[in-house]
């Protein structure tokens, strides 16, 4: 255990042994630090990056999960997001220009605060020990892989090198300090060759070493109810990415390709203005063992009017 781990571990115990049973319980069931993904928007935290966090702060948000590249991240990452920022028009990530130190001051400055980031593969496996550097600047207790690349998940072989793949790296974090997370898309979700992928990779992961992070949207739009898999895996789930869709939708194939994702988009919409019953999922999540919930509606067009309405609903359910 490090010393950023011991403390906040010490800190904990401390605090719980003066509380009664029952109130340690519904502290812990209740939603108090809403959290935010920042690929929400992007585009203004390119533009502004101090004014947008100094919004959301405003807006009632506690915690944030960025996304890579980062200055450190694999050279195959940058050079991927180099094509992809220019198809969606902008360039920003990871600590948008600044170093960590500066980043974390700028949190602070908010009250805020980064229990997770989302890196990719290859800097997950060749960079975790700059990984946990970063943790020790940024205070974040999981990095997480947001997808799979399209060359590693064709077949089920491939999901159960996966598998092998996530424990290696569960393990490399836990040495760095942190744990591994992995963040579910839209592929994976539909049975092949008899068994569901995703089921797979939760059954045939280390539960000490490989931590989940649902996002209900591609769940859904893959054909299975959040809540039947939080309560057929508990205490697998730390992290859940909430938002919304106008009406029930699946995909028009396996979810396998962008091009399926993509034909959704339209229909995400803000927290409590779709038909999920988020209030039903969230209460599952919490005794399941969900600890953050993050608000992510991607690429939102307005964030100021969107993100406000979701974290004003989500703030009535907690």
């Amino acid at each position: 255990m490090n010393r950023r781990n011991f403390l906040q571990s010490s800190a904990l115990l401390s605090a719980s042994a003066f509380l009664p049973l029952n109130t340690l319980s519904a502290e812990t069931l209740r939603m108090k630090n809403i959290g935010i993904q920042l690929f929400s928007l992007p585009k203004l935290l390119d533009q502004d990056f101090e004014g947008g966090i100094k919004m959301l702060a405003q807006m009632g948000y506690k915690e944030l999960e960025l996304f890579g590249p980062y200055p450190f991240s694999a050279e195959s990452a940058k050079k991927g997001w180099e094509q992809a920022g220019a198809m969606l028009g902008f360039s920003g990530s990871g600590y948008f220009g600044r170093t960590p130190k500066e980043v974390k001051q700028i949190l602070d400055d908010n009250s805020l605060s980064t229990p997770s980031v989302h890196t990719d593969l290859d800097t997950l496996q060749t960079q975790m020990g700059k990984l946990g550097e970063a943790a020790d600047i940024l205070g974040f207790t999981y990095a997480v892989l947001p997808a799979i690349p399209d060359d590693k998940r064709k077949n089920l072989d491939d999901y159960k090198k996966i598998a092998e793949d996530f424990n290696k790296i569960g393990e490399e974090a836990k040495k760095a300090g942190i744990k591994f997370g992995y963040h579910n898309h839209g592929y994976g979700i539909s049975e092949m060759e008899g068994k569901v992928p995703l089921k797979l990779i939760l059954e045939e992961t280390d539960p000490n070493l490989v931590f989940f992070e649902m996002d209900i949207y591609w769940t859904t739009a893959g054909g299975i109810d959040p809540v039947e898999l939080l309560e057929a895996y508990p205490k697998r789930y730390k992290m859940m990415h909430v938002k919304d869709m106008k009406e029930k939708k699946r995909f028009s194939g396996d979810g396998n390709d962008m091009s399926q994702w993509m034909e959704l988009f339209p229909y995400m919409t803000t927290a409590g203005d779709g038909v999920m019953n988020l209030e039903e999922i969230i209460e599952k999540g919490k005794k399941a063992g969900v600890k953050h919930f993050f608000v992510e509606q991607d690429l939102v067009s307005e964030p100021k009017v969107a993100l406000k309405k979701s974290i004003d609903y989500l703030k009535k359910l907690s």
